[in-house]
C-alpha cells in the first residue's frame, strides 16, 4: 500500500472515531490545535509531520516503515549536484 497525506487523514480519523473522542479533545490530549486535526484528517499533505506522529501516536497507532528491496533503490547523485 502507497502510503499519502490522504490515507493517513482517514487513518486518524477512523482511530479517533473508534475510540469515542471527539476532534477538540484530541487536540488537547496531543497538543495541538483543532485546525490541525481538522487539516490531518481531511489529508492535507502540507501538515507537519512531526506533530503528526504525535497525534498517531496519542491515539495508539502503530506504523511499520519497510526500505525498498536494494536493486529497487534509487541510484544516489554523486556528482553533488
Amino acid at each position: 500500500m502507497r502510503l499519502t497525506s490522504e490515507k493517513v487523514g482517514e487513518l486518524v480519523k477512523t482511530a479517533r472515531q473508534r475510540l469515542g473522542v471527539t476532534q477538540r479533545a484530541l487536540a488537547l490530549t496531543s497538543g495541538t490545535g483543532l485546525r490541525f486535526i481538522v487539516d490531518l484528517e481531511k489529508g492535507k499533505p502540507t501538515c507537519q509531520l512531526g506533530k503528526a506522529l504525535v497525534v498517531l501516536n496519542t491515539l495508539g497507532v502503530e506504523m511499520a516503515l519497510k526500505l525498498p528491496p536494494a536493486e529497487k533503490a534509487v541510484e544516489r547523485d554523486t556528482t553533488g549536484e
